[in-house]
C-alpha cells in the first residue's frame, strides 16, 4: 500500500501577534478540513501520514517514509512562504502533489503573476504598485474606480468594502492601510465592474477544465461594484453557482483563458483561476491559485457536485494526476 504524506497549516497552530490583522490566518485550514481531506485521500486505497507544516516537515525530513506528499501547506511569512514545503521536498527528491516552488512563489506575488499574464497575452486589469506612501501617484493609464490589494496575499486577505476606491483621497487612505497592516507593497488595479467567476482545473496531460463557477453576492449574479471580500467568505452573503448560467461564447472564452493561464505558470495537478467579466462581456484574469482550498465548502466541492462525482473522487483525480506525473501508478 502506498503512503501519502499530508503537509498543511492549521488555523489552530497560528499564534496571533500584536499588530496582526484579523485575517492573518485566513489561508490556513481548520483541523476538520484536514480530517476530511485525509479520509478522502485514504479512500483512494492508500495510507495517509500526517506531517504538518514546513517546520514539522523539516524535523522529519531525513526519516520521511512516504511515496508522495500531498502538499496543502501555505507557509508562515513572506512572499515565498508557499514555496517552503516544495523546496524541502525537491531537495530530498521526494515526489509531491501540486505546483513546484517557482510556480507557487510567482503566483502568490500578484505583481509577478500579472507580468507573466501580460507577456502571454492574457487579459488582466491594468495596474500599478505602491511601495511607500511617498510614492503615491495615480498613473494616467488607470482610471477610477480602482481596487487596492496587498501584493502577496491569498484568501482575500486585506480585501474589505474599503478596498474599492473612487478617488485619490480614498486611494491614499487604503494604500496606507495595506502598507501599515500587511507590511508589503500595495497592488492597485482598475476595478472591473461586472460579474465574477472562478474555474477549477484538474490534471496535466491534458489538464481538464471543470465547469465554470459564478459568484453570487447578496443573491445577485450581476455584481457590478460588489466583489469577493474576506468578510463575505465567512458569511451567508456569498454563494457559488455551478455551472454558471452564461452563454456558450462567454463560457468558451473563460474556459480557454483559464487553461492558458494554468499552463502559462506551469500549474500542476490542480489549480483555480479567478475572473472578472465586464459589462461588455470581456473577461479579465485576476489571479491563479495553484494551491486552492480543498475544503468541502469551497469551489472544488461545488464543481464535484455539478459534474456528478463525489468529493472523494475529485481528490482522487488530483492524486492520480500526480501519481501519473511521477510514474507511481
Amino acid at each position: 500500500m502506498k503512503k501519502v504524506g499530508l503537509t498543511y497549516d492549521l488555523k489552530t497552530d497560528y499564534h496571533f501577534k500584536q499588530g496582526d490583522p484579523q485575517d492573518a490566518n485566513a489561508e490556513f485550514d481548520h483541523p476538520t478540513t484536514i480530517d476530511v481531506i485525509a479520509r478522502a485521500v485514504e479512500a483512494q486505497g492508500v495510507e495517509v501520514v500526517r506531517i504538518g507544516n514546513a517546520a514539522s516537515l523539516l524535523e522529519k525530513l531525513d526519516n520521511l517514509d512516504v511515496d508522495i506528499v500531498f502538499n496543502l501547506s501555505e507557509g508562515l511569512y513572506g512572499r515565498n512562504r508557499e514555496s517552503q514545503v516544495p523546496v524541502l521536498l525537491e531537495m530530498k527528491g521526494i515526489p509531491f502533489v501540486g505546483a513546484d516552488a517557482l510556480t507557487l512563489g510567482m503566483t502568490l506575488d500578484k505583481v509577478m503573476a500579472k507580468k507573466v499574464f501580460m507577456a502571454e497575452g492574457i487579459p488582466t486589469p491594468k495596474f500599478f504598485e505602491i511601495r511607500s506612501e511617498e510614492e503615491l501617484i495615480t498613473t494616467d493609464h488607470c482610471r477610477f474606480p480602482m481596487i487596492v490589494k496587498p501584493r502577496f496575499e491569498g484568501s482575500s486577505k486585506g480585501l474589505s468594502e474599503d478596498s474599492r476606491v473612487k478617488n485619490k483621497e480614498e486611494l491614499s487612505k487604503q494604500v496606507a492601510q495595506v502598507l501599515d497592516t500587511y507590511k508589503q507593497p500595495a497592488l492597485v488595479e482598475e476595478f472591473i465592474v461586472g460579474q465574477e467567476f472562478t474555474v477549477a482545473i484538474v490534471g496535466n496531460d491534458p489538464p481538464e477544465v471543470m465547469p465554470i463557477v459564478q459568484i453570487k453576492i447578496d443573491g445577485e449574479l450581476q455584481l457590478n461594484e460588489k466583489f469577493y471580500t474576506f468578510a463575505r467568505i465567512a458569511s451567508d452573503k456569498l454563494e457559488y453557482v455551478c455551472p454558471a448560467p452564461i452563454d456558450k461564447t462567454l463560457s468558451s472564452k473563460i474556459s480557454e483563458l483559464a487553461l492558458k493561464t494554468y499552463q502559462a505558470v506551469d500549474c500542476r495537478d490542480f489549480g483555480r483561476v479567478d475572473f472578472r467579466v465586464d459589462n461588455k462581456g470581456a473577461p479579465y484574469v485576476l489571479e491563479i491559485n495553484p494551491l486552492p482550498s480543498l475544503s468541502t465548502e469551497d469551489v472544488f466541492m461545488f464543481v464535484a457536485k455539478a459534474t456528478g462525482i463525489s468529493y472523494e473522487e475529485m481528490i482522487g483525480r488530483i492524486l492520480k494526476s500526480a501519481f501519473k506525473r511521477h510514474n507511481l501508478n
